[in-house]
């Protein structure tokens, strides 16, 4: 098994929690009327772009899929499985996020009912 690429996906996880980490404050917190009006466009390309992300990890891991299965020497099973992972929990966690949209959505819908 490759530990190399297993210590560079710890590496870019704790990349990205320290990047979440540090993200600005939720518009309104203490923040004016135009960082509210940007915030819906910030969270709509925010969601576009993470959607992507998991799009483009599902697909390289069908390509990496179909390279060891057509007998590619330069693609390891340790890659094929690496990338299959990280695909999968993409995915989970993108259809994680859009249970909780539509349950906050139907929420807001009963409120106004």
């Amino acid at each position: 098994m490759n530990v190399d690429r297993m210590q560079q996906l710890v590496l870019q996880m704790r990349a990205l929690a320290a990047q979440a980490a540090a993200a600005p404050q939720l518009p309104g917190s203490s923040a004016g009327a135009a960082t509210a009006q940007t915030g819906a466009a910030d969270f709509g390309s925010a969601l576009k772009s993470a959607l992507g992300e998991v799009n483009n990890q599902i697909l390289q891991a069908d390509k990496l899929q179909a390279g060891f299965a057509g007998g590619n020497s330069n693609v390891s099973l340790s890659d094929v499985m690496l990338a299959t992972q990280k695909a999968t929990l993409s995915f989970q966690a993108a259809l994680q996020v859009r249970n909780k949209l539509v349950s906050a959505y139907q929420d807001i819908m009963n409120i106004q009912a």
